[in-house]
């Protein structure tokens, strides 16, 4: 496991935990909007700078499928179906897990049920870090509960503009232009 407490590009994968039409519409709208947008800077981000995706549905039959304008930025991403919470649990999602990133970046909902089952069970294997303005609860006492439990077990709690800057580490790229661009 990474001893600092920095994100690396090189070490890192971005897990997507269930943002499917059917539950976006049960969210907060306006923080809803907010989550999707950094969503898709992270999507975006990962995509130019190599870092491996990994998008999870729970019960996509009942709660549709992931949103259209997130999978537009992950086009040759094919979400992982689960039953169980935590993605941990569901043995496609695992296997798709790289031994060579010791990191892993989530976003996603809910706060307090897929994505804390997930990070807790990822803190046994990787250095978690949970993109704060990327993951909504419906109520948010239970999103600001499940940041403290996870703080609380060791995933560094971060946002979506230090985690890519972290991932770009420099100023001097075309990548750099592209993803300032991304967060103005």
């Amino acid at each position: 496991m990474a001893s600092n407490q920095t994100s690396r590009a090189g070490l890192s994968q971005l897990i997507f935990i269930d943002l499917q039409t059917r539950l976006l519409s049960a969210m907060p709208q306006e923080a809803m909007q907010t989550v999707i947008r950094n969503c898709e800077i992270l999507a975006q981000a990962a995509t130019m700078l190599e870092v491996p995706v990994i998008v999870s549905e729970q019960y996509p039959k009942g709660l549709g499928n992931t949103a259209p304008q997130l999978l537009a930025f992950l086009p040759n991403i094919k979400p992982v179906e689960k039953l169980t919470f935590s993605c941990m649990a569901e043995p496609k999602f695992s296997r798709l897990l790289t031994r060579d990133h010791s990191q892993v970046v989530i976003a996603g909902m809910e706060a307090h049920i897929c994505v804390l089952q997930t990070a807790l069970d990822l803190q046994n294997s990787k250095q978690v870090f949970v993109a704060e303005d990327a993951i909504i609860s419906r109520n948010p006492a239970n999103k600001a509960n499940a940041l403290a439990r996870m703080r609380e077990a060791g995933c560094i709690i971060s946002n979506t503009e230090s985690i890519v800057f972290e991932w770009l580490g420099k100023s001097d790229s075309d990548a750099f232009k592209a993803i300032s661009t991304l967060v103005r």
